[in-house]
């Protein structure tokens, strides 16, 4: 009893590794000199502490897009230039999301506070976070955005990262009860229709997924965008990522999970497709499949290390954060209803307690968008 009560302090005390390092060698020097007996202490440590989205964390972490979401610069465009007439300012060319660093970051900047709006009716900010919204996401503004994809130039802009996030908006604002939601719903329905249209002709012609570790996943992209269509019940769009998804993956097999992370993912290439399966695969048919795709997910001992940063001022290196993040997100939905796979909530859980202590108060770098990251992981812990 002893023993476990002070493995519960040390849980409480330790904030840096090392120290706590120090102190589990102690714990366990002390245990083993008094027995035989042997407890996993690394496992009993994540197991009593599992990382779940409160109130405080809500206040803190809504505070990151509140700070982003109306800040113009430094700015990204990502932008091709046809003519003097494109040189124009962000939220010229972006009314709507030209904050956060960039268009996609914009996006889920105002996603991440309608999902922290809607399980926490009484955040601390919501006053400001709604006034926000419907100041950006005005009628007006979406008209301006929808007419830049119109752009001789701009046919694939965000193509499929920041699309697959304006969706996930669009879904988030569909299923929020509020009378701000329905005003933002059908502010934003147009872009969202135009957004949908774009996928329905992309993704016939693609031939090929796009297997990298950063925004054009095309695992990720296809599904939040299912997510999308099964929630408003889009059938068509829906059907059709179902069909692409087993065209491009139904055959993998053998995944190279060692190789990753790449130096700056922030996505997974293995885990963002197996997560795409589960989705669109019944749950027997997904078992099968994963035999062949990742075999080792399926052994209680499985584990991967944490993706480590070494620079959180560097805006590539602080990936690494949002590798942690996606992976613990693409762990929970895989392991989602198959309790033969619940050891891989465990190692999610390890990646979200990494990397969320290093937000709040993070250089603009990765706080303009790794809080977003961190919302959508927690929203996927114990879900089911």
């Amino acid at each position: 009893m002893l023993y476990l009560v002070s493995i519960q302090i040390v849980n409480m005390m330790c904030r840096n590794l090392s120290i706590c390092i120090v102190f589990f060698v102690l714990i366990v020097s002390c245990k083993e000199s008094k027995g035989n007996d042997k407890i996993d202490i690394e496992n009993s440590e994540i197991t009593e502490s599992v990382s779940i989205l409160n109130v405080d964390q809500a206040n803190r972490l809504a505070q990151l897009p509140l700070d982003c979401i109306q800040t113009e610069y430094p700015n990204k465009l990502n932008q091709v230039i046809g003519s003097d007439a494109d040189l124009q300012s962000p939220q010229a060319l972006h009314p709507a999301f030209y904050g956060c660093f960039d268009w996609h970051s914009a996006v889920h900047g105002h996603w991440s506070l309608v999902s922290l709006l809607k399980q926490f009716p009484d955040l601390e900010q919501r006053d400001i976070a709604v006034t926000m919204l419907l100041q950006n996401m005005s009628k007006e503004n979406i008209e301006t955005e929808i007419s830049y994809f119109f752009g001789k130039h701009n046919a694939s802009y965000e193509r499929t990262y920041g699309w697959a996030w304006l969706l996930k908006l669009a879904e988030e604002l569909y299923t929020w009860n509020d009378p701000n939601a329905r005003v933002l719903e059908q502010n934003l329905q147009p872009l969202t229709d135009l957004i949908v249209s774009k996928y329905l002709e992309f993704l016939p012609k693609l031939n090929y997924p796009i297997r990298v570790g950063e925004h054009t996943n095309t695992a990720f992209g296809l599904s939040f965008a299912y997510d999308y269509a099964k929630t408003v019940d889009h059938e068509e769009l829906a059907s059709l990522i179902e069909k692409r998804a087993k065209d491009f993956y139904a055959n993998d097999a053998s995944c190279p999970l060692s190789w990753e992370p790449s130096g700056f993912d922030f996505l997974s290439p293995c885990l963002e497709e197996a997560a795409l399966m589960r989705r669109v695969l019944h749950k027997d048919d997904f078992m099968v499949w994963l035999d062949g795709f990742l075999p080792q997910l399926k052994d209680e001992s499985f584990t991967i290390e944490t993706g480590k940063v070494s620079d959180r001022s560097d805006g590539k290196l602080v990936h690494l954060d949002g590798v942690n993040f996606s992976r613990a997100w693409s762990l929970n939905t895989i392991a989602e209803g198959l309790p033969e796979l619940k050891h891989l909530k465990t190692i999610a859980n390890q990646h979200i307690q990494y990397s969320l202590p290093n937000l709040v108060g993070d250089s603009y770098e990765g706080g303009h968008w790794l809080g977003s990251f961190a919302i959508y992981a927690l929203n996927t812990v114990d879900r089911d």
